[in-house]
């Protein structure tokens, strides 16, 4: 299929975002060399017996050299929280200004009623009168969060997001046991990718982010939302979830034979390959079907960052580079929905975007799903600098602003 014929299929999936970020707030957690990761997870070789998978191994295979790791910072709400309080503060709003709020997370800290909403909502001093609403939603979540709030037709809504991988992958002892894909009777466990959970623990990473999006009638904002359930760009649509966790529901619940083994995040890798490649290229097609000439009308591309090999691959083949569209995977892993956002942020704190700008958010994953929006920048507060502070891709940075003053207006924090 071509792709104007692919923009066609897709029109219907377009809606109106008239919407610009007025709040940010992010935090990772310390960053830790894969080596160090490794050392702490001890998996065995598959192929040398006796031996373990290395660091070198892991950024052989899945290009990862560090990641945000940090189980003391995200083994509670409370990062999450202030990183929501940040955002409020950034956009100079109350909460008693905020009129919808979206928590998209697949590593809930209480799994059950969506009680993480409820407690965040409870100590943001949210209103009740606003519903918690709450997706259990994997790297694409921002695009179903976005599809939701254009209808929605929110004034001002609070968007949340975090993954807090290491809380689940590390025992009372400090050591990594979630990803070793073994059973009980030390054997390989009835997880259907029991021998590769560890490419899960190695990948995704420690985040919490919040952003605030007003309603801005001026902006003419797009956006776009597919399941690809039904139809994936003329070809068959897919059932496969890409990411299987079938453990800890009423088909497998907790407490019964099996289900701590099969509690725990699988990668389809092969059909997660092909979604990414083909999906993320069908983002920027449809994009442009919408809006023409997007990709040089806007400052930034945040595009979800799944690993650094499929994100390189997807940059050279839309002709993207990192002053475009930047990249934290190798640095940071995969920070799940949060991803974007700190990608957002790290510019925003180092004055590499700013007021009037518009920038993308072209995400896709776990469901699947995937989707595009634009949306304009205003955030007329001071914006808090958290440590670590991402990394700022080296391309990005070269031909950038002058940092020191167009981030005179952040404020640092421990």
């Amino acid at each position: 299929m071509s792709a104007s014929e692919t923009a066609t299929a897709t029109a219907a999936h377009a809606y109106s975002f008239p919407y610009r970020i007025s709040g940010v707030g992010a935090q990772i957690g310390d960053i830790i060399s894969v080596e160090d990761w490794a050392g702490l997870a001890h998996i065995p070789h598959r192929k040398r017996a006796g031996e373990e998978v290395s660091g070198a191994d892991i950024e052989r295979i899945l290009g990862v050299a560090s990641k945000s790791w940090d189980r003391e910072r995200f083994g509670s709400l409370d990062s999450v929280v202030d990183v929501a309080r940040q955002a409020l503060r950034s956009a100079r709003a109350e909460p008693g200004d905020i009129d919808a709020v979206f928590v998209a997370t697949c590593t809930p800290y209480e799994i059950m009623l969506d009680q993480d909403a409820f407690n965040l909502l409870r100590r943001l001093r949210i209103p009740d009168s606003v519903p918690p609403f709450q997706l259990g939603a994997g790297c694409g979540g921002l695009s179903r969060v976005a599809a939701h709030l254009a209808r929605t037709r929110a004034e001002r809504a609070l968007v949340i997001s975090y993954n807090a991988a290491s809380p689940i992958g590390i025992d009372d002892n400090g050591v990594i046991s979630q990803y070793r894909g073994e059973g009980e009777d030390g054997s390989g466990g009835g997880h259907p990718f029991a021998h590769t959970l560890w490419c899960s623990g190695a990948l995704f990473s420690d985040a919490a982010t919040a952003l605030v999006f007003e309603r801005d009638e001026n902006f003419d904002g797009v956006g776009f939302y597919s399941r690809d359930s039904l139809d994936f760009g003329g070809e068959p649509g897919f059932s496969d979830p890409l990411i299987h966790y079938p453990g800890g529901g009423a088909l497998h619940p907790p407490g019964f034979p099996g289900s701590t083994e099969l509690s725990a995040f699988g990668l389809n890798g092969p059909e997660l390959a092909r979604y990414y490649s083909r999906g993320m290229m069908l983002n920027q097609e449809t994009m442009d079907a919408h809006r023409p000439g997007f990709v040089d009308e806007v400052q930034r591309i945040y595009t979800h960052q799944a690993g650094p090999a499929l994100v390189e691959d997807y940059h050279r083949l839309a002709g993207l580079d990192a002053r475009k569209a930047p990249a934290h995977a190798r640095e940071l892993g995969n920070l799940v929905t949060s991803a974007t956002p700190v990608l957002f942020y790290t510019d925003v704190v180092n004055g590499l975007v700013d007021g009037g700008d518009t920038v993308c958010f072209s995400v896709i994953g776990a469901g699947p799903e995937r989707g595009a929006f634009l949306v304009r920048v205003s955030i007329p507060g001071e914006v808090t600098v958290t440590a670590p502070l991402p990394p700022v891709p080296a391309a990005a940075r070269a031909d950038g602003p002058d940092l020191a003053s167009r981030a005179a207006r952040t404020t640092a924090t421990a």
